[in-house]
């Protein structure tokens, strides 16, 4: 009698094993079977905001690259002007630029015209930095250190006249000085080409002409900075 309870219960845990294969077959027919041949998308499941790594890399790429660069108008100005003054005076590129940024700083602080300030120096150096006349003026704007040392104290003596930034610094300092004494322009550059008794203002027409083909030159920059607006 054990004997057949032990077949009976074997015989049980048979049936119960089939028949729990049939119904994963089932399953398998059911779910499985109509996916096969259809391809599954890589990213079904996933969450709406996973991003792949490859994305990921390829925005923070794209969003460190830096934007266009874009010239101010004053920045299109003072190229313009930096061109045409390395081009007719046959100086450097890069030495015109840093004129031309130096004379702008210049007028800023002293309350100038840059355009007046690089017309003088046209005038007096041709945009030698390191020229001298008979009389001792030195430098850029050919300043004479003998009548302006207080000027170049803060700037270390006369051997500074020969730094462009010093120079012209100074000189323009000189020159507002001289506009503020005489309120007239002109007069004002007669004084400082030391030329005040010269009724025929030859010096300032020298001066006030090329600041006039400067004047043109940011006359021009300007209608190109209104029409790429």
């Amino acid at each position: 009698m054990s004997n057949m309870r032990v077949q009976a219960s074997r015989a049980f845990e048979a049936l119960k094993s089939l028949f729990a294969l049939a119904g994963i077959a089932a399953l398998v027919g059911v779910f499985v079977l109509p996916l096969m041949g259809r391809p599954v998308p890589l990213m079904a499941g996933l969450p709406a905001s996973f991003v792949p790594i490859e994305a990921a890399a390829a925005e923070e790429i794209d969003g460190a690259l830096p934007a266009a660069v874009v010239e101010t108008p004053l920045e299109r100005e003072q190229r313009a002007v930096a061109e045409s003054i390395a081009k007719r005076y046959r100086i450097a590129d890069a030495a015109a630029a840093h004129f031309v940024s130096v004379a702008y700083r210049a007028a800023d602080q002293h309350r100038l015209d840059a355009l007046l300030i690089l017309a003088v120096m046209a005038i007096e150096s041709r945009y030698n930095p390191v020229a001298e006349s008979s009389m001792g003026a030195r430098g850029l704007m050919q300043v004479i250190p003998r009548y302006h040392l207080e000027k170049l104290l803060d700037h270390g003596g006369e051997p500074a006249l020969l730094e462009p930034a010093v120079n012209i610094t100074v000189g323009a300092q000189i020159l507002r000085e001289y506009q503020r004494r005489f309120r007239d322009t002109e007069t004002a550059l007669q004084m400082y080409g030391g030329a005040l008794d010269d009724a025929s203002t030859q010096y300032a027409s020298k001066v006030l002409a090329e600041k006039a083909r400067l004047d043109a030159l940011r006359v021009k920059a300007k209608k190109q900075t209104a029409q790429s607006v």
